[in-house]
């Protein structure tokens, strides 16, 4: 186990540097990365550009990004938020993981009770119901159920708020601390669910029609007792890593959410910085979301030994 997740760090690292190095090298050769913004004081902008050896070769400005990041922990600087981006950062990723931990934890208990439900009666009108929910949470756009949600309840009904407050609109109107999360909430959580219970449903019920599922009825247990002792317990193996990779990728955020209702977090500073040419911004986020996707692949991977110790990561047989 220690040696394959030794090798898989240094894939890992390897991975991670030749993406960094091709981002890098993609930024600096568009042609208007150096073009100031209209908006930026002069000295700002001459400031930057010694600082980040713009008028040097590629490789050089490379070199003395990382010298940077390795002896000064500066990361870049970001021109629309006007410091550096790893102060930025540190702001928007509590906000990002605030507003998709609470939509998490409700994803999991509703989704693998509608698979669990909707595997134990197939074919019936229970499990239709449920399939056509499913197919249309996954099917439509996460952008168009999201629109829907803020046409219907914010605009048209007017029951809640349209978009994300702040703590400054906070000191006008502290229930808005509440009302308005919901909807993003509730964007977050269908989709959520729908995965969950198509995986759920998928696994156990292929689990309910095995062999060994034949073997414990015979053996005198009843539907219930097989199902919860041996079936839910084998269709886990698959679900449990797939409940980590999501729980590690709520730091990523979600663009469209946050850009729709206007959440200070990771996706909406992403977009952000590419629609104001913020270059840094950009670097720093990819950078992130780069290494959110290979830790959570890494966690994955080793995890289905640890849900069941039959399985041995690395391909190789056991003694």
């Amino acid at each position: 186990m220690l040696e394959y997740i030794l090798k898989r760090l240094g894939l890992m690292f390897v991975t991670f540097s030749i993406i960094i190095v091709m981002i890098f090298v993609i930024i600096r050769l568009m042609p208007d990365y150096d073009q100031p913004s209209l908006d930026r004081p002069q000295e700002i902008i001459d400031r930057v550009r010694e600082r980040e050896g713009r008028d040097r070769p590629i490789p050089e400005q490379f070199a003395i990004w990382i010298r940077n990041i390795v002896v000064d922990g500066e990361f870049g600087y970001s021109t629309i938020e006007n410091r550096d981006t790893i102060e930025v950062m540190a702001q928007r990723i509590p906000v990002t993981v605030r507003i998709n931990f609470i939509p998490f934890l409700i994803s999991i208990p509703l989704g693998f009770g509608l698979g669990i439900l909707a595997a134990l009666k197939k074919n019936k009108f229970t499990d239709q119901v449920i399939s056509i929910g499913v197919v249309f949470f996954i099917s439509v756009p996460m952008f168009v159920v999201a629109s829907m949600l803020q046409y219907y309840f914010a605009y048209n009904w007017s029951i809640l708020p349209p978009h994300y407050f702040t703590q400054v609109d906070l000191a006008a109107d502290p229930s808005l601390r509440y009302t308005s999360v919901i909807l993003p909430y509730l964007a977050l959580t269908f989709g959520t669910v729908a995965a969950f219970t198509r995986m759920t449903r998928a696994e156990l019920t292929e689990v309910l029609t095995s062999e060994f599922m034949l073997l414990c009825r015979t053996k005198g247990l009843t539907r219930g007792q097989a199902t919860v002792r041996h079936g839910l317990r084998n269709s886990m193996v698959p679900l449990a890593p797939m409940v980590l990779g999501a729980f590690v990728n709520l730091l990523n955020g979600s663009l469209v959410i946050e850009r729709i209702f206007r959440i200070p977090g990771i996706g909406r500073i992403y977009l952000d910085a590419f629609n104001a040419r913020d270059y840094a911004m950009v670097m720093v986020v990819s950078g992130f979301y780069l290494a959110i996707g290979l830790v959570s692949t890494l966690l994955v991977d080793v995890s289905y030994s640890i849900v069941d110790p039959r399985i041995r990561v690395g391909g190789g047989k056991r003694a």
